[in-house]
């Protein structure tokens, strides 16, 4: 794990640009702080730092350059199966001289020998990879399947950057440091800016699965509209090198007809990919929170290993979000050598301060928080550890997947019109009102009124089955929040097609949209930034692409069945863990941050959701914020995710002054 940047300028260089790429690559000491280097070649410029996994040697050291000469790369990511690459090329008679045993000289020997496609095609790992080939005179950028990596590329005056975190880029005198509408408005309907977009104007996410070239000389100015996969600008290109959805439809196509037979394939293919991801040269853990993909993944480390697994979780004071004991029992009876550290209310408030610094962009998921403590702690003994993230979105485990269905089946008889129309009669009556007929008619259900409000909302925008996905995973309408906003939204957020498998699985359809955006873009982004702020790498088998292509051809009730999720992981764990140790409703990895609004964090909100505050950079409409602030602070509505996230944009923006 290590982090990458770079500049290609549009003509040669008149200012300092080893200077520049030294700053940018500095900027980057946390994700590698064990060793930095630079490579530069008339108008190109590559920086790297290193966190020393595989070959702890200076045979790893970055950026490298391929045995023929030809190539130059700077490599942040893991190749997992690359000793199986290396057999594949010394079959072929290549690399009878290998100057180490790094991954990334198996990359670049396969990228001289294969070429770059074939070569990410084989591969099964994670990766961002900033790529120059000295004889065509190419830059090509290149970001892992799913996007575990990451990878920033835009424009900073008249030079192309890029690099693994937008602090990189930053240190670029040319780079802009305006805020881009229609992303912050994306930011504030999700609580994180989707890919390509980034918060800056002309600044983008490389996009999963895909490869950006450049042909000798980038254009002088970014294009009016991001680039997707197919697009053209100038001499700049973007194409995929693995498609999600070509993936998904090839898995509904051959869908497994025999449970046996598809247990005992993906048991096999899960513990495959999790003993190639215990390959490292350095100390080794696993993240266990106790559920289920947790769970599962550190049992089958556990069978493969001589020694116990380390494993670490996070508890707190607060009985209502602590998981702890969870974790424990799961760790005892796996016989691992388990860490867990407690912490208080006040030791997670103190991370927040550091969050605009560790995200480097708005974003807004509070288990940001939690997430950061429990990867602290694990670096304190351990330098990779694997976790169970990607089982909801591959295996069916989000409660959307449950009930986002059974409430479409009720409102799909309604027409529009009529849905609309009782959305806004609903939001007419009082939430006080509707408290007393909910105490009534609900019983133990919390602020009824509140949530009649929420479905009120709903009920009045929800056209289509996809219609509703996005609004179980949408919170502000950003549209009409965000000032001077000169784009409809509706156009950015218009969707690719799904696979035509899933016309008739509503939960597959969520669940490939979740692994467009949410996966890549929320989750993967929250761990890597958490986890790489202390030099921890961490590793994700679920995403090993064999596993992947299982998930995809197991039927809906292998992933659903008797309202439980995840059945085919479920089946494969009950193997290991006594099913009494992990059956229990789903919870988040949450804190309480509503109450910590109305209580410790009053102040600090209240200033930074001041009227004068949310007015100063004319981006953001204050009065609905204030609204909603004064709704929370009263009890009479919880806002606290729409809070949280006006909050990290204001933190964010203010840390950026």
């Amino acid at each position: 794990m290590c982090g990458l940047t770079g500049i290609l300028s549009v003509a040669p260089p008149a200012n300092d640009v080893r200077g520049t790429i030294a700053r940018m690559t500095a900027a980057l000491h946390h994700r590698g702080p064990d060793a930095e280097g630079h490579w530069a070649e008339d108008r190109i410029a590559l920086g790297h730092r290193r966190l020393s996994i595989l070959d702890l040697s200076e045979a790893g050291a970055q950026p490298m350059q391929s045995a023929c000469g030809r190539f130059v790369i700077a490599f942040n990511g893991e190749i997992y199966n690359h000793l199986d690459l290396r057999r594949d090329l010394e079959a072929a008679g290549v690399g009878a001289d290998w100057r180490g045993h790094s991954d990334t000289e198996t990359l670049l020997a396969g990228i001289a020998h294969w070429g770059l496609d074939e070569m990410l095609q084989r591969a099964a790992g994670m990766f961002a990879i900033a790529l120059w080939d000295r004889k065509e005179r190419r830059l090509s950028l290149a970001r892992d399947r799913i996007g575990e990596k990451p990878l920033y590329w835009g424009w900073a005056g008249e030079a192309l950057v890029f690099g693994s975190e937008l602090k990189a880029l930053r240190q670029h005198p040319g780079f802009p440091r305006d805020v881009c509408r229609q992303a912050l408005a994306l930011y504030l309907r999700f609580a994180y800016v989707p890919a390509p977009r980034s918060i800056h104007p002309g600044v983008y996410k490389l996009e999963p699965g895909c490869i950006l070239t450049v042909d000798e000389t980038p254009p002088a100015a970014p294009p009016q509209d991001p680039l997707r996969p197919g697009d053209r600008h100038g001499s700049l290109s973007i194409r995929r090198y693995w498609s999600l959805n070509e993936a998904i439809e090839a898995g509904g196509r051959n869908r497994f007809t025999d449970e046996g037979a598809a247990l005992g394939a993906l048991d096999t293919a899960l513990r495959t990919a999790v003993g190639r991801q215990m390959l490292t040269d350095v100390p080794l853990g696993a993240l266990l929170s106790g559920g289920i993909d947790s769970s599962l993944i550190v049992a089958l480390m556990q069978a493969q290993a001589s020694r116990p697994v380390k494993t670490f979780t996070v508890g707190f004071e607060n009985p209502a979000f602590d998981e702890a004991p969870f974790a424990a029992a799961v760790a005892r009876h796996l016989g691992t050598d388990h860490t867990e550290l407690v912490v208080t209310e006040n030791d997670a408030r103190a991370v927040i301060p550091r969050l605009p610094e560790l995200y480097d962009e708005p974003f807004a998921d509070s288990s940001q928080i939690p997430t950061h403590l429990v990867c602290c702690a694990a670096r304190a003994q351990v330098t990779v550890a694997l976790s169970g993230d990607a089982g909801d979105e591959l295996f069916g485990g989000y409660n959307r997947y449950f009930w986002g269905p059974r409430v479409w089946r009720r409102l799909d008889w309604m027409p529009f019109g009529l849905r609309r129309s009782l959305g806004h009669a609903i939001a007419a009556v009082p939430i006080p009102v509707l408290d007393r007929v909910g105490a009534i008619a609900c019983g133990s259900v919390s602020r009824p009124g509140d949530k009649a409000h929420r479905l009120a909302a709903r009920l009045r925008e929800v056209e289509t089955q996809d219609d509703l996905y996005r609004s179980l995973v949408s919170e502000w309408p950003g549209q009409r929040l965000v000032r001077g906003l000169s784009v409809d939204l509706g156009s950015v957020l218009d969707d690719p097609l799904l696979p035509s498998v899933l016309e008739d699985d509503p939960v597959g359809r969520m669940m490939a949209q979740d692994m467009r955006s949410y996966l890549p873009d929320d989750i993967l982004c929250k761990v890597d930034r958490a986890a790489m702020g202390v030099s921890l790498e961490t590793r994700v088998p679920f995403l090993d692409p064999e596993v992947m292509s299982l998930s995809a051809r197991l039927p809906p009730d292998m992933r659903i069945r008797d309202g439980q999720g995840k059945w085919a992981l479920r089946q494969i764990l009950y193997r290991h863990v006594p099913r009494e140790l992990i059956e229990r409703p789903k919870t988040g990895f949450g804190i309480p941050v509503g109450d910590w609004l109305r209580g410790p964090l009053r102040a600090w909100a209240e200033d930074l959701l001041s009227q004068d505050a949310l007015a100063r950079d004319g981006l953001i409409d204050p009065a609905p914020v204030r609204q909603a602030w004064a709704e929370h602070l009263s009890g009479r509505r919880d806002w606290t995710y729409r809070l949280w996230i006006v909050l990290m944009f204001m933190a964010w923006r203010t840390a950026q002054k």
